[in-house]
Formats: C-alpha cells, sequence, structure tokens
C-alpha cells in the first residue's frame, strides 16, 4: 500500500470499528509498526483521529465531568431502550444495588410499580425516581453529597455497602475502554462503584456506545469484573467481540 491507501484504510477502520490497534494495523497492511505510527501521527496532526499507547479513536478518548441536567439531555432514545431491556432482568423480591447516572436514572423510572424489591442507591434522584414503587424497599446511602451527579459519595456510603449483600448491580459509567476497563470522572464515586461490584453477585452495566472507547479519570473496575453489558445497536461489533471474548454478556437493544 501506498501512503494514501494506508490512510484511507485506516480511517475506514476507525469509522467501522471505532477503536484500531497499531499491532493489528500493521499486520492487515503488511508494513512494520513504525510505519503505522507515523501514518497515525500525520493523520492525527490533521485532526481525524486521536492517539493512545497502541492504538487510536476517531475521538479523543478523555471524558470530563458533566452536570447531570445536562447528560440527561444525551442519547435520550437510547437510554429509554437501555432502561426497558435492563427491566427484564430483574426478579421479583430480590435486592439490588442502583448506581447514579442517567441511564440508570431512565432504569429506575422503568421499573413496575408492582414489582417487590429491595433497593440501595447513593443516587438521590434515584431515589425520588423509586417513591411509587409500592412494593419496594428503598435504601437510601448517607455521605458527602455530590451535586453534579445528585448522589453521595465517601466513606459512609462505602462502610453501608459493605453491610448488604445484594444479586445485582445496575450501574452506569463516564467510560469503557478495552484495556483500562470502566471509568467515572470523580474518583470518590469510582471508589464506592468498587465497592458495589465487590458485594453483588452479578454486575450489570447500561451504557451506550458513545461511551465505547472512552476513559475519565476514576477507574471503576476491569472488564473482566463486569457480568453483562447493555448497550444501543450503534456499538461497533469490534467492542462486541472485544466484550463476549471477556465472558461478557451482551445486549444491544
Amino acid at each position: 500500500m501506498v501512503i494514501a491507501e494506508r490512510h484511507k484504510y485506516i480511517l475506514d477502520q476507525l469509522k467501522s470499528a471505532g477503536y484500531v490497534s497499531v499491532a493489528a494495523l500493521s499486520k492487515s497492511m503488511n508494513v512494520t509498526m513504525v510505519t503505522v505510527r507515523k501514518d497515525l501521527k500525520i493523520l492525527e496532526d490533521k485532526g481525524l483521529l486521536f492517539r493512545s499507547h497502541g492504538s487510536a479513536t476517531p475521538v479523543a478518548p478523555y471524558v470530563m465531568d458533566k452536570p447531570v441536567d445536562e447528560k440527561q439531555l444525551v442519547q435520550v432514545e437510547q437510554k429509554r431502550a437501555i432502561a426497558q431491556k435492563a427491566v427484564g432482568l430483574l426478579k421479583e423480591k430480590e435486592a439490588i444495588i442502583i448506581g447514579s447516572g442517567t441511564t440508570v436514572l431512565a432504569f429506575a423510572q422503568a421499573i413496575p410499580k408492582e414489582l417487590s424489591l429491595t433497593i440501595l442507591t447513593g443516587a438521590m434522584n434515584v431515589s425520588i425516581a423509586l417513591l411509587d414503587l409500592h412494593q419496594a424497599e428503598i435504601v437510601q446511602l448517607g455521605g458527602v453529597v455530590r451535586k453534579s451527579s445528585s448522589s453521595v459519595v465517601g466513606h459512609f456510603a462505602e462502610t453501608m455497602i459493605n453491610n448488604f449483600a445484594c444479586s445485582k448491580l445496575f450501574i452506569s459509567v463516564d467510560g469503557i475502554d478495552a484495556e483500562f476497563g470502566l471509568t467515572t470522572s470523580n474518583m470518590m464515586e469510582a471508589h464506592l462503584n468498587s465497592t458495589m461490584i465487590r458485594s453483588v453477585q452479578k454486575t450489570i452495566v447500561l451504557a451506550d456506545s458513545s461511551k465505547f472507547g472512552k476513559k475519565s479519570f476514576g477507574k471503576i473496575a476491569n472488564l473482566e469484573d463486569v457480568d453483562i453489558i447493555i448497550s444501543d445497536k450503534a456499538l461497533s461489533q469490534h467492542y462486541v467481540s472485544l466484550l463476549e471474548d471477556k465472558g461478557i454478556e451482551v445486549f444491544l437493544v
């Protein structure tokens, strides 16, 4: 391949998969990894991709903290569809944990009113959404209020979680990176989410396709700690295969 053909090939792969690795490109284009890195640098200088260690993505993968009322305006229909699928995983009389975020808020709003559940959550907007569930017992975690996410974080919330054993955790994240795992923009929120994962039998991540290939400041867990991911149909087959190879059950809605 000449340089123009390689650049077109790289951009086509990025468009279809949302992610490319230096090693895979080297093999598929039959060139050295040094050549691939030079190609990626040229394309990055033109603003056509973002390089990271050993790979590239179409846009910068780093996510900054945004207020919950701003996040609610993004990917609205996808979040509703994800929420409806997640509701189908609930069982009568089980104890669950719901994290914070706009996708799990949509999930909380979609839970049938007649379902009998015990629900622990640190998200105050989730607790408010659950007030109409007449058969549900709601446990609101206490701690330091994080206003941007309408949730509580910190030692007191983590201590409460450690006193319970629940069947499922429904969690949203700010980023899902193939190598770094699950992340969120606040390190205290990340630590609380890690504690939640350790206290449940099954972790279910609710994340629209825009969260993939992204990473934020606080690491929550590795992908191997996740049992199920529910996303939308725009998620690339590259990521679906990657997740399934790690033993994660993937639902696209």
